[in-house]
Order: C-alpha cells, then structure tokens, then sequence
C-alpha cells in the first residue's frame, strides 16, 4: 500500500532527516518526533501506519513509549530501531514487531519496514 505513515522517532536530528528522506523516496509519508513523549502526541494525532522507535531518548525512552503506544493502539506496528543489540534481550522490546539495530546501510531497516507493514495489511 503506497503513502503509508511511518512515525519516525529519535533524539538524533540528524538520524530524523536521513530516515525522512530515505522512507520518502520510497514512497511513504513521515512524521517526526523527538522523544517517546512526543511521539505518543503524534500517535495520537496522526495515526501512523507504523512506528520506527529508537530506545535511547531523553523525556521518555523507548521501552516505555511501548507500553504507552500499545495502550492508544494496539494495531500499530512498532520497529524498535537502536545503536545497542542489548536492548533485543529486554522483555518490554519483545512488545515490537521488530528490531533493527542502525547502520549506515539502510537496506534491512527498509526491508524490514515493508515485511512489517505487509503483515499488518494481511491481518486488516
């Protein structure tokens, strides 16, 4: 499904914008925020057909913003998107469809986001 909503969240301004241009040119819409607070705020407002969530953020991380994004809506995917393989043993990251640890080559987050969103457009 093309011009899908992808909620990208990170503290990194920069990973923001090279995620925003690279999901663009793949055709879907994006919508930015900075923290897990903001990013409930923009779950809320917008809908998105997917969340791409880092784990380590000021205001609230990434753990919590799970729980807290499940509770507004439990059909939204969550990719959790982190620097730390750590992170993949703790129970709330279990929550997320799944988990990508970054790297400057984009091609498995990308490939990663189209497998998650095909499943949640088989369940619909």
């Amino acid at each position: 499904m093309a011009g899908e909503k992808i909620l990208i969240v990170d503290d990194e301004e920069n990973v923001r914008f090279l995620y925003e241009q690279e999901l663009i040119d793949e055709g879907y819409q994006t919508v930015l925020a900075r923290d897990g607070k903001e990013c409930l705020a923009k779950v809320t407002a917008e809908n998105p057909d997917l969340v791409l969530l880092d784990i380590r953020m000021p205001k609230m991380d990434g753990l919590e913003a799970i729980g807290k994004i499940i509770e507004l809506n439990k059909n939204i995917p969550i990719i959790i998107n982190s620097a730390y393989s750590t992170y993949k043993d703790d129970f709330m990251s279990w929550a997320a469809d799944a988990y990508v640890v970054k790297s400057y080559d984009l091609d498995t987050l990308k490939s990663t986001i189209r497998e998650v969103l095909a499943k949640k457009n088989v369940r619909q």
